[in-house]
């Protein structure tokens, strides 16, 4: 199961004079990431490491460090974490001691991981779209129920005869949602989705 995190965290960490500060944020799209790490890069600090992972897309950046001594071990705690939706970018101000290419790795590595690891998370679930139309009547008692299926309200338009809600469920809620909505409804209202 894959995770996404609550709130953007932060960790600072000295490593041989150089300090690192890794900032971590959830995302939704590729844009998104791009945006965070443009936000907050620092042009005062030495380099500006960065990779996020969102779906099947992923990028990372060395910003001027050696090839695969800091994006790619950023990407690589992201996805050891198991996390997706996610943006990190490790900054480094440089202390003047070399750390060698392992070194690196490690730190910017070790940096995001550690940033993960203290921020709240929280499980990604798949969800699928559903809408159905629930006379004014039983209008109440339907959004009453939306939290017991997990279920995300995600635009209402009314009409004369009620409302029709567009909704958001985990794919395991749709048959007991849809079930349950008939037989709160007497058979009126029915769940459809794609």
């Amino acid at each position: 199961m894959a995770f996404t995190l609550v709130a953007p965290c932060e960790y600072r960490e000295e490593i041989r004079k150089s300090r690192f500060l890794a900032l971590a944020a959830p995302v939704e799209s590729a844009q998104q990431a791009l945006a965070f790490i443009e936000q907050h890069r620092d042009a005062g600090a030495s380099h500006n490491c960065w990779a996020f992972k969102c779906g099947a897309q992923y990028r990372f950046s060395d910003d001027g460090e050696p090839g695969g001594t800091a994006g790619r071990p950023i990407l690589a705690a992201i996805e050891g974490q198991d996390c997706d939706r996610v943006a990190i970018l490790v900054i480094r101000w440089y202390g003047g001691i070399q750390l060698g290419t392992g070194g690196l790795a490690r730190a910017y590595g070790g940096s995001a991981a550690k940033c993960l690891q203290g921020g709240e998370r929280v499980a990604l679930v798949a969800r699928v779209s559903a809408r159905c139309h629930v006379p004014f009547a039983e209008l109440a008692r339907v959004k009453a129920r939306l939290a017991d299926w997990q279920a995300l309200l995600e635009a209402e338009q009314f009409d004369a005869d009620g409302a029709a809600l567009q909704l958001s469920l985990p794919a395991e809620q749709l048959a007991p949602a849809a079930r349950q909505l008939a037989d709160l409804s007497r058979g009126q209202i029915h769940l459809q989705w794609d």
